[in-house]
């Protein structure tokens, strides 16, 4: 799962009772599971549900402007602070399934030293803290929007019109899952129980760390797949999902890098084809 270290934590915390009864952390996964998960479903239902209502509202330009998509027009106060609660929302919708093992793995833990009079933190605690940072990345990506639209460079379903820079954008997102940091980040988000483990910190504040830090190994390793958004539409709704299964399948699957490395590939090629489709046309 994450290396020596890890397996010897695992060691420690699955002290088997009786044959054939799980240890003390899989039962409390047990325990917790359908609680957390029925939150991060609902929670996920809620985000995708406004999404939803943004891309069938697109139908008429007054109905997009008012649910948040400002049209080829400057943007005001209004235009941006939307905008930026547009993608607050989409990065909980894309990213909250795949910090599920993570936060399962927290309330498991959490919820042992509370039965040992241990002091106890909320799980939402470290949730909300791992949204913070996707909230700062939807701030940037609201100002990228931005600056597109200032420049006339996206369409009504904001997707980049210029193919070189769409190209530049699979290209740049395809070299970088090949790099050290991809690497590094992604190792990070596939070791829940390690991360928890060796990170562990008391209290509320401690919490909101540890949420901080794994969200912002999160935003490290997928940064550039959300950029991807803007290659075939913030508002494609099938593009989105895709992005948000392939970050899912990225972190389940363990020690492959074959995966990453293989779209990485693909991302390059697509990119390369991209930014030449102009020059190649008759």
């Amino acid at each position: 799962m994450g290396g020596i270290g890890e397996k010897r934590v695992l060691l420690r915390l699955r002290v088997p009772g009786p044959i054939g009864r799980p240890g003390p952390v899989e039962a409390l996964l047990r325990q917790d599971r359908a609680a957390v998960l029925s939150s991060l479903t609902a929670i996920s239902i809620v985000a995708w549900a406004y999404i939803l209502s943004l891309a069938w509202g697109m139908e008429s330009s007054d109905a997009a402007m008012g649910m948040g998509l400002p049209q080829m027009r400057p943007w005001g106060t209004a235009d941006f602070v939307l905008t930026f609660v547009m993608w607050a929302v989409m990065m909980v919708a894309v990213m909250v399934p795949s910090a599920a093992p993570m936060v399962l793995m927290f309330a498991a833990v959490n919820r042992k030293r509370r039965e040992q009079r241990g002091p106890f933190v909320p799980t939402g605690v470290f949730l909300v803290s791992y949204l913070v940072v996707w909230s700062g990345f939807s701030a940037l990506a609201t100002v990228f929007q931005w600056q597109l639209h200032a420049a006339t460079l996206l369409s009504p379903t904001i997707a980049v019109t210029s193919p070189v820079l769409g190209g530049v954008l699979l290209m740049a997102a395809g070299i970088f899952q090949w790099t050290p940091l991809k690497n590094v980040c992604l190792a990070h988000c596939r070791s829940p129980l390690s991360h928890i483990m060796t990170d562990w910190r008391e209290g509320t504040g401690g919490a909101f760390v540890m949420g901080f830090r794994h969200g912002s190994y999160c935003v490290g390793c997928c940064w550039l797949l959300m950029a991807l958004l803007f290659v075939a539409g913030v508002m494609n709704l099938l593009w989105v999902a895709a992005i948000g299964a392939f970050i899912l399948v990225e972190k389940v699957l363990q020690g492959n890098r074959w995966l990453s490395q293989t779209a990485g590939l693909l991302f390059i090629g697509w990119g390369t084809w991209m930014a030449l489709s102009p020059m190649l046309r008759p």
